[in-house]
This record gives structure tokens, C-alpha cells and sequence, in this order.
């Protein structure tokens, strides 16, 4: 009989559909920053411009990990293709290490051979922005804490809104006192801020690609809690790592000291590791007599 695993999906319908909102809402935003960056000759419209499109990007790889996470395993996936979500968390990442070079670049350019802009026009149009990141933020904040994707889209937004303010505050500082330079000025702090935000996404998905424990697992309190479960020192070779960005895997071997106790036992860690958040749990279990404790057990 054929059996392919583990066949379920942990995103909400709902999730899907707050990122398909926040994908148009952005999206509109976007093309309205670029007519006005082009209209008004401000990179830093143009700038933010480049970052909330791989925003909007992001989003979408986003939706496209939570279809894929949802598709049934086979015969050559057994998983199924929730690892996907990791490394598209990855592939965001690297996304928006690029923006930030690009952004640079053409900042110290325009530091460079500065331009005349009009501070109204950014200010308008990064009070718009402050609107529209503002409310994709507070849309995205519900799920944060539930999926490393999600986590990553609320900071970049978050990011974007603070962004936004700074903007606005160079509209005033050019409008008041005509320097332009602060327009490029702003984009660089742009680039910081995106970097600083994307450096916790970037390594944990790093981390996390390479089935490193979750940061969301102690490993200190996973091994206290085997422990009060199976009994210090009756267990060895606990392996975790990540299936996906909502999931977590662990395989161990526990040694028994009576073979009738093993479905208690079973059910019992299984408990106490899925409240640890780990969901999917292998166990091999062992007597005192055939106990393999060596690496090629």
C-alpha cells in the first residue's frame, strides 16, 4: 500500500488573502511613486520606489511558498514542498541586499552631481506612503509570530512606514531651507534601515536552510523536558531542524528499561515535544540489551 506522508497545510485561507490586499494596495503605490519620483526628479522617491517593488515581489513569493507548502507529497517529496517556504524566505533576503546596493550606488551619485527636487512632492508623496505601508504593516502583524515569511514581510513593512516618516521630514527640510541633498542623504538611511532588518532574516533562513535548529526551539529546554519525560540519560542522537518556516521535525532514540512501556512512553514524548513545537516526531526505541549508542547507529 502506498503511503506518501505527511500531507497537510498550516497556512489559513485567510493569510493568503490578506497577502493577495497587501500585493495591489503596494503595487498601486508603487506605480504612484515612480510617476512622481520621474515627475519631480527625486531619487529618493525612485529609491523607495525600487524597495517597495521588492516588497511587492516579496509578497508574492510569499503567496507562492504558501501554495507550494499546501501541495501533497509523492513518492520523490516525502515532505512535500514545505521546505519551500524556507528558502523563498532565503531568496527575500538576498532580494533586498541587492536593493540596498543599488540604492547606495545611485545615492552617492546623486551626493555627487546633486539635483533640484521639490520637497512638496516628496513630502505628499511619502505621506502617502506612510498610509499605505502603515496599514499592510498593521495587516501582517497578526501573523508574525507564526511564521518566519510573515515575519519577514511585517519588519520590511515596518521598516518602510518608519522610512516613510524620514522621508516626509526631508520634504520639509528642502522646501524650508533648499537642500537637496538631503533627498540622497535619506536614501542611504533607507539602505541602513533595510539592512539592519534584513540581517535577522537572512541568517536565520540561512541557518534554517541548512536544517540548523529553529531559533524558535531551546534546545536546553527540549532536552530538560526529555528528560522529566523518558529519564536522564535513557535517550541519545536527537536531531531537530525546521520543515518549514511553521513547521519543525525531530528524530531520537530512547532506551527502554521495560518494552511494555513503549506506546505509554511514545505518546507521552510526542506530547511533550509537540508543546516544545515540534510537530512531526520520529522515535526509535531501544533496550538496555540492544542499545546502539555509537555514530552509525
Amino acid at each position: 500500500m502506498e503511503h506518501t506522508g505527511h500531507n497537510h497545510s498550516h497556512t489559513p485561507e485567510s493569510t493568503s488573502r490578506t497577502f493577495v490586499f497587501c500585493v495591489v494596495l503596494n503595487l498601486l503605490f508603487v506605480a504612484f511613486e515612480v510617476f512622481m519620483g520621474f515627475a519631480y526628479n527625486s531619487v529618493g522617491l525612485l529609491s523607495d520606489a525600487v524597495h517597495n517593488l521588492g516588497d511587492v515581489f516579496s509578497l508574492l513569493l510569499v503567496l507562492l511558498a504558501f501554495r507550494m507548502a499546501g501541495y501533497p507529497s509523492n513518492n520523490h517529496f516525502t515532505y512535500g514542498y514545505k521546505k519551500s517556504t524556507i528558502l523563498i524566505s532565503l531568496v527575500n533576503a538576498v532580494i533586498l541586499l541587492v536593493s540596498v546596493g543599488i540604492i547606495v550606488l545611485e545615492s552617492i551619485h546623486r551626493l555627487r552631481e546633486p539635483s533640484t527636487v521639490s520637497g512638496e512632492a516628496i513630502g505628499w508623496t511619502a505621506g502617502c506612503g506612510i498610509v499605505i505601508n502603515g496599514l499592510t504593516t498593521w495587516l501582517l502583524m497578526k501573523g508574525r509570530k507564526e511564521d518566519l515569511n510573515i515575519q519577514g514581510a511585517f519588519l520590511h513593512m515596518l521598516a518602510d512606514t518608519l522610512v516613510s516618516v524620514g522621508v516626509v521630514v526631508s520634504g520639509v527640510i528642502i522646501s524650508l531651507n533648499n537642500w537637496t541633498w538631503i533627498d540622497p542623504a535619506i536614501s542611504i538611511v533607507i539602505a541602513v534601515i533595510i539592512l539592519v532588518s534584513t540581517f535577522k532574516l537572512l541568517k536565520e533562513s540561512l541557518y534554517m536552510s541548512l536544517d540548523a535548529i529553529p531559533s524558535s526551539i531551546d534546545m536546553e529546554e527540549v532536552k530538560n523536558a526529555i528528560d522529566e519525560t523518558v529519564g536522564a540519560g535513557n535517550w541519545h542522537h536527537l536531531h531537530i531542524w525546521a520543515i518549514s518556516t511553521r513547521e519543525n521535525a525531530a528524530t531520537i532514540h530512547v532506551v527502554l528499561d521495560d518494552v511494555q512501556q513503549m506506546e505509554k512512553m511514545k505518546k507521552e514524548l510526542k506530547e511533550c515535544l509537540a508543546y516544545k513545537g515540534i510537530s512531526h516526531v520520529t522515535i526509535e526505541f531501544e533496550t538496555q540489551q540492544s542499545g546502539c549508542r555509537d555514530v552509525s547507529c
